[in-house]
């Protein structure tokens, strides 16, 4: 992807760094798997897997680590 879709990591709350993990987390899977009907294949799989939901959840709090860190810890 040629774009720029993420200027900074700096965010003004907590919670939108939060959503920032969440979308470097869901960008992360389409970089990995960038074909779509591949993706709603196997989200069917995954939704309804505790070990895959589980695994989901630590890339995501990875991501918010990396923003919160990024911020301070929002910190002023």
């Amino acid at each position: 992807m040629s774009d720029t879709w993420l200027p900074s990591l700096i965010t003004e709350t907590p919670q939108a760094g939060f959503e920032l993990a969440i979308t470097l987390s869901r960008k992360g899977v389409r970089y990995t798997q960038p074909d779509p009907e591949v993706l709603q294949k196997l989200r069917s799989v995954y939704a309804n897997d505790a070990d895959a939901l589980t695994a989901a959840s630590q890339v995501i709090a990875i991501n918010f680590q990396t923003v919160a860190a990024a911020n301070n810890y929002w910190r002023k």
